[in-house]
């Protein structure tokens, strides 16, 4: 295992054990949770899971974690998951995989959001590409609309259908203005950026040490 992928497995198990026994707990997507879900397994909690991918529900489910659909669930106690990007202000950039727009939603719908990552996320500031959702419909004009936007050479769909694309050449030193103009984007879904409103804590791993970053206590 390489010291990253250490890292990232460090950084998930600190957070497994930082979940109640009978949370409702919100899965994000990619390679950090990928060790946070057997860690959380491990732990034989009651709980009722969200997965914000159909590979995160997957793999879940093999591990004999209960997923339940999002309809079902109005509130969750815990969401925990990685990030591209990790700044000193909590901003992050998110949505490499492609599942921004449901990991914000879920992160929104926690009552504490848990950021897990290896230490070459840690930036001293965000910067480009950022992930974007586009609508199928009317795409062509909201590429023209939003300057350095370009679709990902697969043509990946995400899994409520979206066009997935990254932004390039954008300032992020203020990442709220880039956020804001995006959000007021007719034709974007949602973006990758997401504020320190959201986050709770950041769990970054150098090494064998995980360093808490309290966000929002």
């Amino acid at each position: 295992m390489s010291a990253v992928e250490g890292e990232k497995r460090v950084a998930a198990e600190a957070a497994a054990e930082l979940v109640p026994d009978g949370s409702r707990v919100g899965l994000g997507t990619g390679t950090t949770v990928a060790y946070l879900l057997p860690a959380l397994a491990r732990r034989r909690l009651r709980l009722r899971c969200v997965a914000t991918s159909p590979a995160t529900e997957h793999a879940a489910r093999e591990l004999g974690l209960p997923i339940d659909p999002f309809e079902e669930i109005a509130e969750l106690d815990v969401a925990i998951d990685g990030a591209d990007q990790v700044a000193p202000s909590g901003w992050l950039v998110k949505g490499g995989g492609g599942a921004h727009t449901r990991e914000k939603v879920v992160a929104a719908a926690a009552r504490r959001f848990i950021v897990i990552a290896s230490a070459d996320k840690d930036v001293e500031h965000l910067s480009c590409p950022v992930p974007l959702e586009l609508l199928r419909f009317g795409l062509r004009a909201t590429l023209r609309a939003v300057t350095g936007a370009r679709l990902r050479s697969d043509a990946s769909l995400t899994a409520d259908q979206g066009v997935l694309a990254d932004l390039f050449g954008a300032d992020l030193r203020e990442p709220e203005a880039v956020a804001a103009q995006l959000a007021a984007t007719p034709g974007i879904v949602d973006h990758g950026l997401f504020g320190p409103d959201l986050v709770a804590d950041v769990l970054l791993a150098r090494g064998d040490v995980v360093e808490r970053r309290v966000v929002n206590g």
